[in-house]
């Protein structure tokens, strides 16, 4: 396929608009209305359900023992309160709702979106090198996150049972096991579904969390001077250690930021900003200032400052409401595991995937069966060895820290080579947003040993993967396009060499029409004959909804008359199938001079049986795990439609 044939990136955005434009139109404006109202309630239940529950344990974990130089004094809690606000409105507000969620992808985010439209841009070989190192890194930590997120909110939200009845702690793990078995359940359903059921509680509890800070702010108005950043630099300038050492739970209030940027595609940009500042973001200050007046007022509740905030009579209700807040808050890192693992299939960093599209509306919103049970796999291999909340809470600031600071790298890189932005604003951003990454990163580094290595063991394991799928990948398609040879002189041969030519059609799945389809090839070699009709198929998948039927086929004879042999390339929308036998019916209709009788049609899949050359070593362990990778990549079978029957797999062997 020549490169004038492939879309660019600013014609797949105007093909979205122009497909965004004709479901306008059809839909009217009430529809349009509705439907952003629905996305803003899913993006409510779905999104910000990790940073909404923040307040549950961050403060608590700042006054703690294991931070027990940071008193609960005027100057103390207006610091740390003040460090909390600035570290949310600079991180959160700044840097990825108002910033990083412009670099979308064709509307898709998160780390390796940022990646991919590094690669659209740059030329520069080493500098896409360094982006790729990057992304790398920072998606194997968003993974580290994915799995303890849902781990650490489960357990400590059941963990919340224990204020009312001591005696209910046994039940803790059984039903922490029930409840994460549900949430991953009901993941198929889709991210519009799950999000339409979680909206309204976490809509409620944002409710609550404004309601709760009110009327100690009233009582205590002077807490509102934390909003100054003036105490958080006073605060660091008197205690530079201690207030080190509390940027490490004080990273804790931003957890799921990195969400907000990787479930971009479930719910497009407007929806998420929308209800940023006009909810949780509102929310969340109010809370945290109320926390900080009560402690100021009575420092016996430092022990657990979010619970104390409520009247007597509301902790039970407040603890149920919690419960349902932090299961919620795992969602958002669910979601966004599965649009990363998606973006990594198209980088080239893991093998094929099985992605079911689960909204007829947003391209974004997927389920990827395989990432969902790992992940499950891997929450409950956690909490069977760590078996609660607190000894979970170490781990979880360095996967999220690491995460923020390799995306904002990518995003200066962005910002510097490809939109060209001033020097000023360059080093106004690595100072200000850059800068305090790297603060929380290194308050971080301090907890390696008491939990911090679980991230990094999980991203090393990430990183190998992908490192070892890149690298084995990139072998295997030099080695094939060997095998498969030009397309043109293939079929020259065929013509010079007089192959005799059998009644039917043989259809040939390729992913270009430069060279010749492995099973072609093979086909011709061992049968020593062709079909009279041949069709190579190329499917292309668009960043819209939907291809309308005339615009989805083209036919090219590839510059061949009377051999039988066309190029047929079916181009399909996020909410269209990937339905070859479809695709050739459609092109029949459109091209009655192919003469494609589609019901008799036998299809010839292109497959390399790869095996690890060598015995079996530790030095080879990397080519053993890329074929156990390859052979359990998703099936094209499936993926294309193609019926069992009358599909043949041909190829050939290969060495690594």
């Amino acid at each position: 396929m020549t490169s004038s044939q492939v879309p660019s990136g600013a014609e797949r955005r105007a093909a979205s608009a122009e497909a965004a434009a004709r479901m306008s139109v059809r839909e009217g404006p009430g529809a349009r209305h509705g439907t952003r109202s629905m996305l803003a309630l899913g993006a409510l239940g779905i999104v910000f359900g990790d940073i909404g529950t923040s307040p549950l344990y961050s403060l608590q974990t700042v006054f703690s023992i294991d931070h027990n130089d940071i008193l609960p004094t005027s100057v103390d809690v207006y610091g740390v309160i003040s460090m909390v606000f600035w570290s949310i409105a600079v991180i959160v507000s700044v840097n990825y709702v108002a910033l990083v969620m412009r670099a979308d992808n064709d509307g898709e985010g998160g780390i390796l979106a940022l990646v991919a439209l590094l690669f659209e841009k740059l030329k520069d070989r080493r500098r896409l090198a360094v982006a790729m190192v990057l992304g790398m890194l920072g998606a194997a930590l968003f993974y580290g996150d994915s799995v303890i997120t849902p781990a650490i909110s489960v357990m400590s939200s059941i963990e919340g049972v224990v204020v009312v009845d001591p005696s209910l702690a046994r039940f803790v793990l059984p039903a922490a096991v029930a409840v994460l078995t549900l949430l991953f359940v009901v993941q198929r359903r889709g991210t519009e579904a799950v999000g339409r059921a979680f909206g309204p509680v976490m809509a409620l509890w944002f409710v609550v969390l404004a309601v709760l800070g009110v009327p100690h702010i009233a009582e205590h108005p002077a807490i509102l001077r934390a909003l100054s950043p003036t105490y958080a630099v006073a605060f660091v300038v008197e205690h530079p250690f201690t207030s080190f050492i509390a940027m490490g739970a004080v990273v804790l209030t931003i957890t799921g930021a990195e969400a907000l940027y990787a479930d971009m595609g479930h719910f497009g940009v407007t929806p998420i900003r929308t209800v940023w500042f006009a909810v949780v973001f509102p929310a969340l200050t109010l809370n945290y200032l109320g926390q900080g007046a009560m402690i100021l007022d009575d420092p016996r509740t430092i022990d657990n400052p979010f619970f104390h905030l409520a009247p007597v009579w509301a902790t039970l209700p407040l603890v149920a409401l919690a419960t349902l807040a932090t299961v919620i808050a795992s969602q958002a890192v669910i979601s966004g595991a599965y649009s990363v693992s998606r973006q990594a299939v198209r980088l080239g960093l893991f093998p094929r995937l099985a992605v079911r599209q689960t909204s007829r509306h947003e391209g974004g919103q997927i389920y990827v069966s395989a990432v969902n049970w790992i992940l499950f796999f891997g929450v409950l291999v956690l909490i069977a060895v760590f078996r609660s909340s607190s000894r979970l809470a170490t781990a979880y600031g360095l996967a999220v820290t690491g995460t923020l600071l390799l995306t904002s790298l990518l995003f200066l890189l962005l910002a510097k080579r490809v939109w060209h932005w001033a020097m000023w604003k360059i080093v106004a951003y690595g100072v200000v947003v850059v800068g305090l990454e790297v603060v929380f990163f290194a308050a971080n580094l301090t907890k390696i040993v008491s939990g911090g290595w679980l991230p990094l063991l999980i991203a090393a394991i990430v990183v190998t993967i992908m490192t070892t799928w890149r690298a084995g990948s990139e072998r295997l398609v030099a080695r094939r396009n060997e095998l498969e040879g030009p397309l043109d002189e293939f079929i020259a041969m065929i013509e010079r060499n007089g192959i005799p030519r059998v009644p039917g059609l043989a259809v040939f799945p390729h992913a270009n029409k430069l060279t010749t389809p492995l099973a072609l090839r093979s086909h011709v070699a061992f049968n020593r004959v062709l079909h009279e009709h041949v069709v190579i198929v190329q499917i292309i998948n668009e960043n819209v909804p939907h291809i309308r039927h005339v615009d989805r086929v083209s036919v090219d004879d590839l510059g061949f008359d009377n051999d039988g042999i066309v190029h047929i390339c079916v181009r399909v929308g996020f909410n269209d199938s990937q339905d070859i036998p479809r695709g050739l019916a459609l092109a029949a209709t459109q091209s009655p001079e192919l003469m494609l009788d589609v019901d008799d049609a036998h299809y010839f899949l292109s497959l390399l049986d790869v095996h690890a050359a060598g015995k079996s070593h530790r030095r080879n362990w990397r080519p053993r795990l890329f074929v156990w990778l390859a052979r359990n990549a998703a099936s094209r079978t499936e993926v294309f439609h193609l019926p069992p029957e009358r599909t043949v797999i041909m190829g050939a062997n290969v060495d690594l």
